[in-house]
């Protein structure tokens, strides 16, 4: 069986173009999450997903220079081109992330995995849109099979989910069995926002690297949830950005 992570990412953004791509400590942010992904004992190989659009040749740039592979398919139909990425390196399993959420924790990754390998789900993951959240906003991971992408690709045309992978299957709680990654206490910070739409995020994004990055690169969540409860100027430095949210999403919520 591989397991393989996809990262989903793309220069245009309607909020903050190139976020991805944003200079931290002299490395590109998506290079710094593909560190932190690295050291995952359970991902066997990371795919980054982009489209096509030009602006999109420097994230491909980037992965030939780091060593990662890279898929460009469609702009729109991201469905498609996660489940294309997946099949073009042979992957059984796919761990979704998100080029947005760059704090991503190998440590939560790999508990996912094992979690997900141990039950019988069809798809588990850190935050759905009907469960309480508990991770902090942008700790982000869902892992279910190619066969499961392979069979949404086949029921839904939907513009929703074809844009959003996953969304059809949380959506179909009476096909899927779905569950919830156990959150630990010392990392149930749910209003903590760690992901990135606006310039305050990148803001603190900065902030959390370039304090804890330097003497620790593999720091982990507890280190970054530390470090926001001993400065909480920082840490409400983007507290009033609205999360985006799609439409069905309310009516989901238990």
């Amino acid at each position: 069986m591989k397991i393989i992570a996809t990262i989903e990412v793309r220069m245009q953004s309607t909020r903050l173009p190139g976020k991805s791509l944003a200079n931290i400590l002299g490395k590109p942010l998506l290079q710094l999450m593909i560190e932190r992904i690295k050291n995952s004992k359970l991902i066997n190989e990371i795919v980054i997903t982009t489209s096509k659009q030009p602006e999109n040749d420097t994230i491909e740039d980037l992965a030939r220079k780091i060593n990662i592979k890279c898929y460009r398919g469609s702009e729109d139909d991201v469905l498609d081109r996660v489940l294309k990425a997946a099949k073009s390196i042979n992957g059984d399993v796919i761990v979704e992330l998100w080029g947005d959420s760059p704090l991503i924790d190998y440590h939560i990754i790999d508990r996912l995995i094992q979690f997900y390998l141990e039950n019988k789900y069809d798809c588990v993951g850190t935050v759905f849109p009907n469960f309480k959240r508990t991770y902090p906003l942008g700790i982000s991971a869902l892992i279910f099979s190619t066969k499961i992408l392979e069979e949404v690709n086949r029921l839904t045309k939907n513009p929703i989910d074809r844009e959003n992978v996953s969304n059809y299957i949380y959506e179909h709680p009476d096909r899927y069995k779905i569950a919830l990654l156990p959150c630990p206490e010392e990392i149930n910070y749910p209003d903590y926002r760690l992901t990135i739409d606006e310039q305050k995020d990148l803001d603190l994004m900065k902030i959390i690297f370039e304090r804890l990055y330097p003497s620790n690169p593999q720091f982990r969540l507890e280190d970054v949830i530390r470090f926001l409860k001993e400065n909480p100027s920082s840490a409400s430095l983007n507290k009033d950005v609205v999360q985006r949210k799609l439409p069905g999403w309310e009516k989901l919520r238990t």
